[in-house]
């Protein structure tokens, strides 16, 4: 079986008195995972000590498998990282930089030109790959960044607020190719943010942290064809729930409301179908396009 990208199992870290992670237990395994939290979450402290970056004061911490306190090598070798702080040299081109970036990490020469030309054109750097980092606009050194973390053809990407700065048209073109890795490369991908739009755009689960703990962990709705539903049935939710699950039907619930996270037009039927062979009534079904942003703010809250 193919490992998890990330595991965490107790994981704390603490800094004087702050507790910036508090028994961290999680597994991701989506093709993207948005890591939200507000400033202060403890989503920096987990990537950093997810790559070895910093060690963990207890707990256990697994990168595609690799123990990543035991094999620090062993985790850069098959992951990018794309820091949210300006960290490039300026005096270097983005050509210069990802090729030197790609020997230390065991390319030739030969390869390490030929990767460099294939990211900075993936991320629409090609035409300026010669110019010095320090004549960049920030959109652009953002997108040199992106193509330093993909040079050496890692397994999984993290990225620590991609779009910090950007305006909106650059933001959009930044999501555009994030969501072009996971979806077309297979590239998994972790995305840290404060933004929900940036995550619902990208990713296919969101993990919510709040106070160095991890609050909430749930799918997120965006399939082509069709956005989220929410229902509300008569009788028994959870067994109708069970019901739809062995139906072929992805579906989640809260307590109150069921959520199927793609309503195509096939998947609707289903739900109809379902409901009517079990004697289920349905009382309600709205649209959910703001059932993640709910859930995420009483998560946060």
């Amino acid at each position: 079986m193919i490992p998890p990208a990330l595991q965490f199992a107790g994981l704390t870290k603490v800094f004087g008195d702050v507790r910036a992670l508090d028994g961290v237990t999680l597994e991701v395994s989506a093709p993207a995972t948005g890591l939200l939290g507000a400033n202060g979450a403890g989503k920096s402290t987990l990537m950093k000590v997810a790559l070895g970056l910093l060690a963990p004061d207890t707990g256990d911490v697994r990168v595609l498998g690799v123990d990543a306190t035991r094999d620090r090598a062993g985790v850069r070798a098959r992951v990018g990282y794309m820091p949210e702080h300006a960290c490039l040299p300026t005096d270097m081109s983005a050509q210069d930089l990802c090729v030197h970036l790609a020997r230390l990490r065991g390319l030739s020469r030969r390869d390490a030109l030929r990767r460099a030309s294939e990211v900075l054109f993936a991320v629409g750097l090609e035409e300026e790959r010669h110019r010095l980092v320090a004549t960049y606009s920030l959109g652009m050194a953002q997108r040199a960044k992106l193509a330093q973390a993909l040079v050496h053809g890692p397994d999984l990407v993290v990225l620590d607020e991609p779009t910090s700065g950007l305006d909106p048209a650059g933001r959009h073109e930044m999501l555009a190719i994030l969501r072009h890795l996971s979806r077309d490369l297979g590239i998994q991908v972790l995305i840290s943010s404060h933004v929900l739009d940036d995550i619902e755009r990208t990713c296919d689960e969101v993990v919510v942290l709040a106070g160095g703990r991890v609050t909430a962990q749930q799918p997120v709705g965006r399939t082509a064809g069709g956005g989220p539903i929410a229902l509300r049935v008569t009788g028994d939710q959870q067994a109708f729930l069970e019901v739809l699950r062995r139906g072929g039907v992805e579906a989640t619930a809260d307590g109150t409301r069921i959520f199927v996270p793609s309503a195509t037009a096939p998947v609707l039927e289903r739900v109809r179908d379902l409901a009517v062979d079990g004697g289920v009534g349905i009382t309600s079904l709205v649209d959910a396009s703001h059932a993640l942003e709910d859930a995420v703010v009483g998560a946060m809250a």
